[in-house]
């Protein structure tokens, strides 16, 4: 629905015609022309500069005349071929000075166009020659300004009044052609004033017909007059009058005042909507009888006169032989009278527009108090006198603003809303439907002479409270005009940022508290008591209270610190009040923002008998994010923030303190946010508005996707009016059930939860395996988050990373039977009816294998002769995966079933392998395989989450063959980036093999054999000789003999490092860094080495890996590079996986498990990544930490050590905060598997573990890595001495070089 603005309080605010077989229908509104094709479907608004005067429209060229002040403006129609139908500007019309402005319009023949003002002027507005010129074609100066003058039908006669005016002068043309154009002119003199006058429109436009004049004077007599000799057809003369008053019989407690409306419909609507009422009349006996009354006053060919009153009341008159010389009695006669026509006119000024149409007729009451009613009606039931209901239906109301609106205002439940615009007017809306479609009814207007800076709206909209600049007003909004009930004054030393209305529990009589707080972060706290309203009659209270306004208290948040903004939080969810206590879960009412970024978020208790308030804080986020533009928060703690620029938008989870969406738009002004609101779904999951110069975007909150790195959040729909209207946007706001409203200058935009036609944004979400479409965006939100089904890839992958193996297994076995008999009309159980006691069952205990690892029987299931049914292997995979190609899964998407498949398969993979490798190492292989399956694109790298897990697995020998058989065995660097390889290994034997094999693979990668291609991996091997056999037979390079010649120098002399040093400077400044590197390795100057690849590669893995090459995991450079490069990059992006790994590499394993639970930040003291929006992001609080912090936390001795540190209290947040991302991931029974099976240490004695009040022993399979104290105080003393250890050892003897073998080369 639309309120495309308020049309002006003129005669011709409104106009209407059929051209090419389409109706047309336009008004003004201030400074814009609103065009309509229907009630509901806009075409086209057009703004101009200044307040509009006049409309006219003409049928014969579509064009459309409008006046402001002395200028008349000229538009035309484009595109009605193309499908696309647009006016533009024609020409313009300036007046002289001494015409005065503009006042009436009127369309003749042959495009000329009548213009009124203090002189009547006819213009011709023809293109010649395709120019844009108009020529005057007469002009005659008035004793009065002119109210109304219209041309007739055929051109022929012209009619003005002038304002107050008893005489309306009948125009016609006495001369023909040539330049000098004149006219004469009869009068018609009336009783009274003249208010409105029409001429009656043939039946066909090409007809001959007689000229008919309507006129209605100030006494509310309708006059008509018609030609009294058919050659003199410019003599008009009374033909008929009808006394409107007299016409619908008066009640006795009727004001003798009372105003009568009167609308004409001539034959020719008449006859066009009987017709449509025959073609669409029923079988019924009733209708029938109405109907063949319809065709017996239809055959008289009448026009009909209907009266109304201003308390609906109807009249209908027919006027038979309108214009013959002899009247007859019987011309005029009764039609229908009623008590409920459905047409409420009021006691304002009316113009009536009717046309064909709709159910029959189409009937446009323009009402001067600012609204134009769309009424349809058959014409068989209007005139039936045996019906009982209201004759006219209401299909819409088209009003709104007269000029652009700013603000908007609403009450917490949506239903009432309150609209501002640049002049300082409100109205205030409420909520309600027509026709089964929501719209808002205006119900009260304010325009006070101080400005309004801040309102909020108070009793679900029948008061209204006002912010000014030293008071506040309270306002009565129960009339048609605000009326004050109470005012307040106060002091402040600084401006007021916010009026927030607290969200608190109503008793009776009525009593809020409005609270305003000032720039100083100093506020004033008003206490509100309203009358209670009676429900008997009207406008009443009861009890005698009486409306009051008094301040309450004054308190002080604090201080500034750079204060930019406080914002009234948007109520959205189920928490919608205040709690009795003033505590963390209380609901927040305002967000305040800091020029650094800051954002704390407030709740609020008052206290009524000391008269006080109380704040408190209930989260602080420091976002990073330096002087924000825009920010809004929600009830149910999730903040938006947009940056200086207005490009980028953030949405932040306050309770967490984490980002969990960022998005920057391009630098074009139509892409600057201007606009943010909440609203949410009734299961609280938040939908948050975008608004843009001319579109609103529509974002939801998704669930969680750790694995996939998905987005938390996402555009499910745009809303675009650029089309509609060329006014920017100047406020949006949600209104209850779901419905979104747009202000873009005077007009108001109401878009309803259902999606109608295609929408783009939508479709790319991918929702297309359901049978229905879903076009509800709550539906759609709601199918894009809660819980999960079982079989859904997200909650398989998480029990895999929980160790939920034997009910991955299940579930897939459980899938495959429910698929071979799945219909659509019956759909799939979400728990595929295995019980929930069996989500949270622990899996059996693990079972000891060789090297005192630890087995859990993933992917390991009972041996059945039944294989197709209780066994999960490879032959059962590849039949559900030939299902998930065939059937659309409900609650999946299309992506999400490949991504089933890809489980399915990887899963059946990696369990034929699974009794050589333990559960950290098929986790891994799962994954892996998982990521290098269906996927077009090669992946980045593994996450450092997998390369954690196969680093702390047993059976890396297994997994690194089972990686190199997945390349083929023939690796590449690339590739071994990808899979992690050399994060994960231990052994340095294994490492330096692997490294080898990269080395050879990359020389006969091409067929040149390049040496340079592996120069940094054998000088990383401290294997020159091998690398000198290589250039020794690369003879068509053509640097073979200076590079011959340079390695066969010694390097371990000072000189040669120099030269070395030197070469690699100079490969450095050609951007060969890789090869650079190589010659800081035959420098031996490995620090330098892996700068260059850290700095200039970016390749933070071929560092590491060339630092462990050569000289080992535990040497002084790694370890330096990993405290001073990889350590603060962990923490500054806040990765826990990285920084848990490298506190492991650096031999401090305590901080490897603190890492996963304590804040990153008190690790190692002067990194601080909370600056970076990125440290905080969602998807580092990754769920599968939990699990992994539960494995290593008694894994040795050091590690236990390093949890003992880790307090209860941040244990419980821990597993409360893994809880909640479970829920928001819509895996809902992992998390309550959680919470039921966690197994807490104890606070004292440290030494014991703690499940819901039973102990357990502490883990026999620890290993000691620890040293005793003795062995520590002697290690102690030999780093003091270095020296001393070496005392009673024998020096081993030099080794025999040998010549390595090349064969591998040819």
């Amino acid at each position: 629905m639309l309120l495309p603005g308020r049309p002006q309080s003129t005669p011709q605010a409104l106009c209407t015609g059929e051209w090419q077989r389409k109706r047309i229908i336009a008004y003004i509104s201030g400074t814009s022309i609103i065009i309509f094709g229907g009630v509901d479907k806009l075409i086209q608004t057009i703004y101009l500069e200044h307040r509009l005067g006049a409309i006219a429209f003409d049928e014969n060229t579509g064009k459309i005349a409008v006046c402001a002040e002395g200028k008349v403006y000229v538009f035309r129609p484009n595109g009605r071929a193309e499908g696309y139908l647009k006016w533009s500007l024609q020409t313009q019309i300036a007046l002289d000075s001494s015409d005065g402005a503009v006042t009436t319009l009127s369309w003749g023949a042959s495009e000329e166009l009548l213009v009124g003002s203090n002189s009547l002027t006819l213009w011709s507005t023809a293109l010649a020659n395709d120019t844009a010129d108009v020529r005057l074609l007469w002009r005659q100066r008035l004793a009065n300004p002119t109210k109304l003058a219209l041309v007739n039908s055929d051109a022929s006669l012209a009619a003005s009044v002038a304002e107050h005016d008893r005489l309306v002068k009948i125009w016609w043309k006495i001369s023909i052609g040539g330049d000098d154009n004149q006219a004469d002119y009869s009068y018609l003199p009336h009783p009274r004033a003249v208010v409105w006058m029409q001429w009656r429109q043939p039946v066909h436009p090409e007809e001959t017909a007689d000229n008919v004049l309507y006129t209605i004077t100030k006494d509310q007599v309708l006059r008509v007059w018609a030609p009294v000799h058919p050659h003199d057809v410019h003599l008009l003369q009374l033909w008929t009058a009808v006394d409107l008053r007299e016409s619908i019989p008066r009640y006795l407690d009727e004001p003798k005042d009372d105003v009568h409306h009167a609308l004409i419909v001539d034959s020719r609507v008449f006859r066009r909507a009987t017709e449509q009422a025959v073609a669409t009349a029923g079988e019924s006996d009733k209708e029938r009888e109405a109907l063949q009354r319809l065709v017996e006053v239809a055959n008289r060919s009448p026009e009909v006169v209907v009266v109304f009153d201003s308390r609906g009341r109807m009249s209908a008159w027919g006027l038979e032989n309108v214009g013959c010389k002899s009247r007859k009695t019987t011309d005029m006669f009764s039609i229908v009278h009623t008590e409920k026509s459905g047409m409420h006119c009021g006691r304002s000024e009316v113009r009536f527009a009717a046309f064909a149409g709709g159910e029959g007729l189409v009937v446009l009451m323009h009402s001067f108090d600012g609204r134009i009613c769309w009424m349809e009606t058959r014409l068989d039931t209007f005139l039936d006198p045996t019906q009982d209901g209201a004759r006219f239906g209401l299909k819409g109301i088209w009003t709104g603003h007269d000029n652009a609106v700013q603000s908007l205002v609403r009450t917490a439940d949506g239903r009432s809303m309150l609209s501002s615009t640049e002049t300082n007017k409100h109205i205030l809306w409420t909520k309600t439907t027509i026709e089964g479609m929501d719209t808002l009814r205006r119900k009260s207007i304010l325009q006070p002479p101080n400005k309004v800076e801040r309102a909020v709206i108070l009793d679900g909209g029948s008061s209204v409270m006002t912010l000014h600049t030293n008071h506040v007003i309270l306002w009565d909004t129960a009339h048609g005009a605000f009326t004050e009930m109470s005012c307040c004054s106060f002091t402040s030393n600084g401006k007021m940022l916010c009026l927030l209305l607290l969200p608190e529990v109503v008793d009776s009589p009525p009593v809020y508290h409005v609270v305003a707080v000032d720039e100083e972060m100093a506020g004033i706290a008003w206490e509100v008591t309203l009358p209670v309203k009676s429900h008997s009659k009207r406008n009443s209270t009861t009890n005698g209270n009486t409306p009051f306004l008094r301040e309450l208290a004054k308190f002080d948040l604090g201080p500034r610190n750079g204060l930019l903004a406080i914002i009234p939080v948007d109520p959205v969810g189920w928490n919608a009040v205040l709690s009795e206590n003033l505590d963390m879960f209380s609901r927040e009412v305002a967000t305040t923002i800091s020029k650094s970024g800051l954002v704390r978020s407030w709740t609020v208790k008052v206290y009524k008998e000391n008269s006080a308030l109380k704040w408190l804080a209930t989260s602080t986020v420091e976002t990073g994010i330096l002087n924000p533009s825009l920010a809004k928060g929600n009830s149910i703690r999730k903040v938006a923030l947009v940056d200086e620029s207005r490009t980028e938008i953030t949405i932040w989870d306050s309770k967490a303190a984490q980002l969990e969406y960022q998005q920057v738009s391009s630098d074009g002004t139509d892409d600057l946010i201007r606009d943010l609101d909440w609203t949410s779904t009734p299961q609280s999951q938040s939908i948050l508005a975008v608004g843009y110069k001319r579109r609103v975007v529509l974002m939801c909150q998704l669930r969680y996707d750790y694995l996939n790195a998905g987005p938390a959040w996402a555009l499910f729909r745009e809303i675009n009016i650029e089309a509609m209207t060329p006014h920017p946007i100047g406020d949006s706001l949600w209104l209850q059930d779901g419905g979104l409203v747009i202000g873009s200058g005077n007009q108001l935009f109401l878009y309803s939860r259902k999606i109608d036609g295609v929408d783009k944004v939508l479709d790319s979400l991918h929702l297309t395996s359901h049978k229905t479409k879903l076009d509800d965006i709550f539906d759609i939100v709601s199918e894009l988050n809660g819980p999960l089904p079982t079989y859904h890839p997200q909650f398989l992958q998480q029990c895999i990373l929980a160790g939920k193996s034997e009910l991955v297994e299940e579930i897939l076995i459980k899938l495959y039977k429910e698929l071979r008999n799945y219909h659509e009309e019956i759909g799939l159980n979400t728990f595929l009816d295995l019980p929930i006691d069996r989500y949270i069952a622990t899996d059996k205990p693990p079972v000891p294998m060789r090297r005192a690892s630890s087995y859990s029987p993933f992917y390991d299931s009972a041996q059945n002769n039944d294989t197709d049914l209780t066994t999960f292997d490879e032959t059962l995979a590849a039949k559900l995966c030939e299902l998930l190609t065939t059937i659309s899964i409900p609650h999946m998407t299309g992506p999400e079933q490949i991504n089933l498949a890809a489980i399915v398969e990887s899963v059946a993979q990696v369990k034929k392998h699974r009794r050589s490798i333990d559960e950290h190492g098929a986790q891994y292989l799962l994954f892996f395989r998982q990521y290098n399956l269906h996927r077009k694109t090669p992946m980045d790298e593994m996450s450092w989450r997998e390369i954690t897990w196969a680093f702390h697995s047993d059976s890396q020998e297994i997994l690194i063959d089972l990686v190199n058989r997945n390349f083929q065995g023939r690796m590449l660097w690339n590739q071994a980036r990808q899979s992690g390889i050399f994060m994960w290994l231990r052994d340095r034997e294994a490492i330096k093999q692997q490294f080898e094999a990269i080395a050879r693979n990359h020389y006969t990668r091409t067929d040149e054999k390049n040496p340079v291609d592996c120069s940094l991996h054998y000088l990383a091997l401290k294997k020159k000789n091998v690398l000198v056999g290589l250039w020794r037979m690369a003879r068509w390079h053509p640097e073979q003999a200076v590079t011959m010649k340079f390695l066969s120098n010694n390097f371990s002399e000072a000189r040669w490092k120099t030269a070395a040093l030197k070469n690699a400077y100079a490969l450095m400044g050609k951007h060969r860094f890789e090869y650079a590197a190589a010659f800081f390795l035959l420098a031996d100057s490995l620090k330098d080495a892996i700068a260059v690849i850290f700095t200039s590669l970016h390749d933070p893995q071929l560092a590491i890996v060339i630092a462990r090459v050569y000289e080992g995991s535990d040497g002084p450079v790694l370890s330096n590079f990993l405290e001073t490069k990889i350590l603060p990059y962990s923490i500054t992006e806040g990765n826990r996986w990285l920084a848990s790994w490298t506190f492991w590499m650096l031999r401090r394993k305590d901080m490897a498990v603190r890492a996963l639970l304590s804040p990153l930040d008190s690790l190692v003291p002067g990194i601080n990544g909370s600056r970076n929006p990125s440290s905080r992001l969602f998807l580092l609080n990754d769920p599968a930490l939990i699990i992994f912090y539960k494995h290593i936390r008694e894994r040795t001795t050091t590690t236990f050590k390093g949890a003992q540190e880790i307090t209860p209290a941040m244990e419980w947040d821990f597993v409360l905060t893994t809880a909640r991302v479970y829920d928001r991931m819509g895996c809902d029974l992992l998390a309550l598997d959680l919470v039921k099976n966690w197994e807490f240490l104890r606070a004292e004695g440290k030494k014991e573990v703690v499940k819901m009040g039973m102990r357990a022993r502490r883990n026999s399979l620890m290993v000691m890595d620890a040293p005793p104290p003795q062995v520590a105080a002697i290690t102690e003393q030999n780093e003091k001495d270095p020296q001393k250890w070496k005392e009673g050892l024998v020096k081993p003897p030099a080794a025999v070089w040998e010549e390595p073998d090349m064969s591998w080369a040819f």
